[in-house]
Order: C-alpha cells, then sequence, then structure tokens
C-alpha cells in the first residue's frame, strides 16, 4: 500500500512542477499528443483494411442507429431512401477554436471527433518530419477569422504557437496578417509558418514588402502604431504583449535591403517548413510563386482535405512536394459521382474507387445533413491500403459557360499558364474571369465573351496580338470553344491588366476566408475589379 501512495505523491508533486513551468508541461503535452497520435494512425493502419465496413459504421452512426457490425441494408437503404441532396453551403475552411479535455485523448474517446483525430495525426505527421517543428511558441499564424476564434492546425497544443488569438479576429483582414506578420517577426526562432489559405501567406508577405520600414519600427519601439481596422481597445491589449527589440528590428531592416528573393527563410533562419492548412487547385498559383520567390529553400506542408465544412482527408507525407490526401473512413460517409459518364452516374463509394479516375464528391458528415454536393472534383491518384489518396483538382462552381461549352477551372488555368509563356518577361500574380452576362449594358452589342482580369509583374502593357493568345489557346485546347467561336456564337475573349495588390483587395471585400474564386458572380466585387484595371 505504501508504495502505491508514494508513487501518487510523485506523480502529484510532477503535475504540480508541470504546471508551474510551462516549458516542461509543452514537453509533457506535446509527448502524449504524439502518442496518442501514433496510435491513432495505427488504428486508421487498421480500419484501411476494410474500408467498407469502416464506412457502413460511420453512416450508422450518423443515422442513430448505433455501431452495427455489417454491412447488409446500409448504405444501400440510405441511399434509396435519401436522393441526392442539393449543393453543400459555402464554408470557410477551418473549425470553431475549443479548449481539449485531456479525456478526449483516451481511445474510446476518438471516434466523436474527427478534427481531434486531424490534428493528432498532423503532429505525429509533423513531429516525425521535422523533429525540432513542435518546440515551444516556435509556430506563427497568418490566418484571418473575423469573428470567431478558428482552431489552427495544432490547436491541442496551444502553447505551440506564438501568435496571439485576439490578431486574427479583426474585422479588417489587411490589419489581421499585418497584426499576425508583425508578431511572427518578433520570434526570430521561428520554426513552423502556418497560413490557414496560400492566399494569406501571400498577402501577409506583400504586406511585408510594402511596409517593412514602419514594421521595423513598431519592432523598435516596442509599440503598435494606429491603423485603419483596428480599434483601440484590441491595439491596447496586444500592446501589452509587445517589449522593444532594438537588435530584431535592426536584422529585419538589413534583410529587407538586401532585396526579397528568399527573405522568409534569411528572417527566420531555423525555420523548417511552412504549413498550409487547406488548398484547392489554382490556389497552387501562390505556393508556386512563393516557392520561387520569398519561400526560396522551404518545403510546403498541406495537412488537410476540407469540403463543406468537414474534415475529410489527412496529408500523412509532409516531405512530399505534391499533396496526397487519405480519406479516412470513419470522418464522413462519402460517395462519389464518376466525371465520364455518359448518363446520370451511379454513385459508388469508397471501395469502389479506381485509380487515376476524377469523380464528384457527395458528403453526409453531419445528422440530418444528408448526400451534399459539395461541389467538387477530386481525382484517385493512389490507394493506401484500401483508403484512396485524392488530389483536388477543380470546384464545378468556377467553371466558365456562357453557351454551354463548360471550361472547367484547372484547365482554363493550364490555358492561361501556356499563354504567358509567350509573354516574354511576364509573371502572372493574379487572374480572375466574368462571364459576360454579369456586365449587363457595359459589355456592349456583342456576343456573350469571357472577360479576364489579370495582375502581371514584368509587363506594362500588352499589344492586342499578344491579348488575343489567351483566346487562341482557348482554342487549340477546346474544340467546343473553338466551334462557338468560328460561328460567331462565342464573341473573343477580352483582356484587362489591373494595378498591383488589386487582389489583395478583392479577397479583402469577399468578407470571410475562402479559396480565391477563379469566376466572379457578384456586381460589388465586379465593380471593384473594374475600378482597377490600368490597360
Amino acid at each position: 500500500m505504501l508504495p502505491a501512495v508514494a508513487v501518487a505523491a510523485v506523480v502529484a508533486v510532477a503535475v504540480a512542477v508541470a504546471v508551474a513551468i510551462p516549458a516542461l508541461r509543452h514537453r509533457l503535452v506535446r509527448s502524449a499528443l504524439r502518442r496518442a497520435g501514433g496510435r491513432y494512425r495505427r488504428r486508421l493502419e487498421a480500419l484501411g483494411s476494410d474500408v467498407r465496413l469502416s464506412q457502413e459504421r460511420r453512416l450508422r452512426r450518423l443515422l442513430g442507429t448505433g455501431t452495427g457490425t455489417g454491412t447488409a441494408g446500409g448504405s444501400e437503404e440510405f441511399q434509396q431512401r435519401h436522393p441526392l441532396g442539393q449543393p453543400c453551403r459555402d464554408e470557410a475552411p477551418g473549425f470553431p477554436l475549443r479548449p481539449l479535455r485531456l479525456w478526449a485523448l483516451l481511445p474510446g474517446c476518438w471516434d466523436a471527433d474527427p478534427r481531434l483525430q486531424g490534428s493528432l495525426l498532423y503532429l505525429d505527421a509533423l513531429g516525425a518530419a521535422f523533429p525540432r517543428a513542435l518546440v515551444r511558441r516556435g509556430t506563427a499564424v497568418l490566418h484571418w477569422s473575423p469573428g470567431r476564434a478558428c482552431a489552427p492546425a495544432a490547436w491541442p497544443l496551444p502553447s505551440l504557437y506564438c501568435s496571439p488569438a485576439a490578431a486574427a479576429l479583426l474585422p479588417s483582414r489587411a490589419a489581421a496578417l499585418r497584426l499576425q506578420l508583425l508578431f511572427a517577426l518578433r520570434q526570430r526562432a521561428l520554426r513552423v509558418l502556418e497560413a490557414g489559405l496560400a492566399a494569406e501567406l501571400h498577402d501577409a508577405l506583400l504586406a511585408l514588402r510594402a511596409e517593412w520600414p514602419r514594421l521595423a519600427q513598431e519592432l523598435e519601439l516596442g509599440r503598435l502604431s494606429p491603423q485603419p481596422g483596428l480599434p483601440e481597445g484590441v491595439r491596447d491589449r496586444l500592446q501589452a504583449l509587445l517589449s522593444p527589440g532594438a537588435a530584431r528590428a535592426a536584422e529585419l531592416r538589413a534583410e529587407c535591403a538586401r532585396g526579397f528573393e528568399g527573405i522568409v527563410l534569411r528572417l527566420w533562419p531555423q525555420l523548417e517548413v511552412v504549413v498550409v492548412r487547406t488548398m484547392h487547385g489554382t490556389e497552387r498559383l501562390y505556393c508556386d510563386s512563393l516557392r520561387q520567390a520569398d519561400c526560396q529553400g522551404l518545403p510546403f506542408y498541406c495537412p488537410f482535405y476540407q469540403a463543406a465544412g468537414a474534415l475529410l482527408g489527412v496529408n500523412l507525407w509532409p516531405a512530399e512536394p505534391a499533396p496526397r490526401f487519405l480519406l479516412c473512413p470513419d470522418w464522413a460517409f462519402c460517395e462519389f459521382l464518376p466525371c465520364l459518364a455518359s448518363k446520370e452516374p451511379r454513385a459508388v463509394l469508397l471501395d469502389e474507387l479506381w485509380e487515376g479516375c476524377e469523380y464528384g464528391l457527395v458528403v453526409t458528415a453531419q445528422p440530418g445533413e444528408y448526400r451534399c454536393r459539395t461541389g467538387e472534383v477530386l481525382k484517385v491518384t493512389g490507394f493506401h491500403k484500401q483508403c484512396p489518396l485524392v488530389e483536388p483538382v477543380r470546384r464545378e462552381s468556377q467553371t466558365l459557360s456562357v453557351r454551354g461549352e463548360s471550361i472547367p477551372e484547372e484547365q482554363f488555368c493550364q490555358s492561361l499558364c501556356r499563354t504567358l509563356r509567350m509573354w516574354p518577361g511576364a509573371h502572372l500574380i493574379d487572374y480572375v474571369c466574368v462571364e459576360s452576362s454579369l456586365l449587363g449594358d457595359s459589355s456592349g452589342p456583342c456576343a456573350p465573351h469571357y472577360e479576364v482580369f489579370m495582375e502581371l509583374q514584368g509587363l506594362r502593357d500588352l499589344s492586342e496580338g499578344q491579348r488575343y493568345k489567351l483566346d487562341q489557346c482557348l482554342q487549340e485546347d477546346f474544340p467546343i470553344y473553338k466551334s462557338f467561336r468560328f460561328k460567331g456564337s462565342i464573341g473573343p475573349l477580352r483582356l484587362h491588366l489591373v494595378r498591383p495588390r488589386t487582389f489583395t483587395q478583392l479577397r479583402e471585400a469577399l468578407g470571410s476566408p475562402m479559396p480565391m474564386p477563379r469566376v466572379l458572380r457578384e456586381e460589388q466585387l465586379l465593380q471593384l475589379i473594374q475600378g482597377s484595371v490600368i490597360s
């Protein structure tokens, strides 16, 4: 009996010491979370041995009919009772932030929360690939979540982060990203730079290029300057977290004066990886641009695949350059509509997919919200046991069509990139398209057509011949578009150049953090982009 009392006393003392010493507490919680992540990864391997059974069990839990042990009557009856639903609501990526209860790490509690499972897998994968990435206060966040605290990738381990949560909640996107950048600059020993979206990292580094003298002054004095979008009360609270840093300010001035190629690794020499929580289709434009300039020499890791507000997949291979998302069979009930079906496609299940094929995604992730069409198209790139590995290819809502010709998002982007190679010296910053029906009378008396708004670097203007190259590439890549152009049913594409930072303003005007739209559908956004045209 005495040894048991002694052991309990030792444990109690250890816990008390850990609570009193933040660094020790961080190491203990990190160790517990990584062990839990390793256990869940082993469980995921077991679930991948029979994904049909795992999916049927998940469906029964969503329907409130128990866990079940077999598959008879489950998904087939569900599909007969519930026709394919309406498109899912558009939701910003990320989840509301809530504190972790330690009992949630017990294996029996994992079934209830895919968000916790995903974060545990993230911590396990990141720690295995980059062993020094999980140090206390070694991660900075760049993410705007107005009005609600949004969970970062490693939310069960808040001591990992050096960014104040209040900065993300500001109503102004520009002010939020700038403040988060300032707090990141204070920490020279950063190991991970985490962004909710690739565009947020892109725009934060644009702010660094434009405002580094002022940022250096704020670092040196340890004082926040008044700025639009930063309420006085919030400024006072954040001000209390700052202290003068003359040496760091001098380093920022020196590195920015040298230029911005490779600036991220020069400002944070111990940085190991850039984490972009979610990335869809043409969002990769931003990552490619950053890899070639500001983030030279750094790997990018996209850990999660989300759709319709639900976490559906995880990337377990941080060191690989191209993200592969493993669809976890017990996170949601997933169905897939083959894209090349000649008639109304039959929905197939997780264990019926073929490598190399593309599918429209249908999700049942919440009780009462059955068979929602996400509008996402996935390509199956392989399998891990029976679990499919997928790549998000396009969003159906971003398809261009004025006569039923349907030019998909990613294929238009490919044609645009091919055109750019015919413009020597041109570098694409961003682009967006508009169908002429949104323009109304301003488009003039002409056939339906596309208008493309681009921000370029390296070229100030384009000749009519250069502008026509994009229309020519579209005709070469899409025979049906060429046919309509030949008949005159579709008019020539019109291309406009906009002034720098127009797309940063456009993302602010969207009002919530979401992947960049490639086809504008709202007149207010159209007016903003039209007001920025310079050529």
